[in-house]
């Protein structure tokens, strides 16, 4: 019989639940890039990674601007597919990250879990593992741990109104998560939603047939039809939370998008409204989902940059 190898002492399992932040990459006009941090990690899945790119001026040896703020960008796709490196194609990165560091703010971008990998909340629990993850190592990446925004599209847009609509210490305790840094703030202090679903079941019933081929993506979300797990589409639904007290919103829309009707950032913009909640709806006429057919994409991202950098500027100035 032979001998097996026992493992080596200085191997550990489970894994670390996250890895510190990597040294930074310093960019030519001295902005920092940390790549490719391991911000959660759980047998089974891959780990799942960040990017952090902070403005000049903001780190440990060069404070003379002091920590900055930041903002976490959440991809789109369905919630089956989508990389933390591209925006959508009518969306440069170069526009969309430039833009965001030119006006003084840190940018965090992740991968979560798709769909197909893990059904809700798998996809909330990493946005907020990555919010927490930020937060611990604020210091390190130069970045204000009080100043923190959310900006999605599409899918990411909905992820991204329900991190700053859910919490700890509430009823929904049970989207926090767990994953890597397990406890933590995961609050926000401004949330930006380009074309997000607000309302699960609604939004299911006018999917259009040409996603068939693809699969249904609500269906793949919940891991179930939203008919047969109205209690789960409920969960996942950033209207169901829309009655509590919420962070400044801005809610980006085209008025002929044929994958997510319009009317869905109407409907969270009346129940935040309806609550006393500060809440910026843009329509974009005529324009498909992705923003197709608008031929001035950058005054869209100005306008959405300059919403974050007005609000987590006025937070630190209470």
């Amino acid at each position: 019989m032979t001998q097996q190898t026992p493992p080596q002492a200085d191997m550990t399992w489970p894994p670390p639940a996250f890895l510190p932040p990597p040294a930074p990459v310093v960019t030519a006009d001295g902005c920092r890039r940390f790549e490719g941090a391991t911000y959660a990690t759980t047998p089974g899945y891959r780990p799942r990674l960040l990017d952090v790119y902070v403005p000049a001026g903001h780190d440990a040896d060069d404070r003379t601007n002091g920590p900055c703020p930041a903002v976490v960008w959440i991809h789109g796709g369905g919630w089956m597919d989508g990389d933390r490196r591209y925006p959508p194609p009518t969306v440069p990165a170069e526009l969309l990250f430039g833009t965001l560091l030119g006006a003084g703010l840190a940018v965090v971008t992740l991968d979560y879990r798709h769909s197909l990998e893990a059904p809700f909340p798998a996809q909330l629990h990493d946005v907020k593992a990555a919010i927490r993850y930020v937060r611990a190592f604020a210091d390190t990446l130069g970045i204000d741990a009080d100043r923190i925004g959310v900006w999605g599209e599409s899918a990411g847009g909905h992820l991204a109104a329900l991190a700053a609509l859910t919490g700890p210490g509430t009823a929904d305790g049970l989207l926090e998560g767990a994953e890597g840094v397990a406890e933590g703030d995961t609050s926000v202090q401004a949330a930006v939603d380009w074309y997000g679903v607000s309302d699960i079941v609604s939004a299911a019933a006018a999917i259009p047939p040409q996603l068939a081929p693809l699969g249904d993506p609500y269906t793949a979300l919940l891991g179930a039809a939203p008919a047969d797990r109205p209690d789960l589409a409920a969960a996942a639904s950033p209207v169901t939370y829309a009655t509590r007290p919420a962070p400044p919103f801005l809610l980006v829309h085209g008025t002929a998008d044929s994958l997510v009707p319009y009317g869905q950032s109407e409907l969270l913009t009346e129940q935040l409204r309806a609550q006393g909640g500060v809440v910026e709806l843009v329509p974009v006429d005529g324009a498909d989902h992705i923003f197709l057919g608008v031929p001035d994409i950058p005054a869209l991202v100005t306008r959405s940059v300059s919403f974050l950098a007005d609000r987590l500027k006025a937070h630190a100035a209470r």
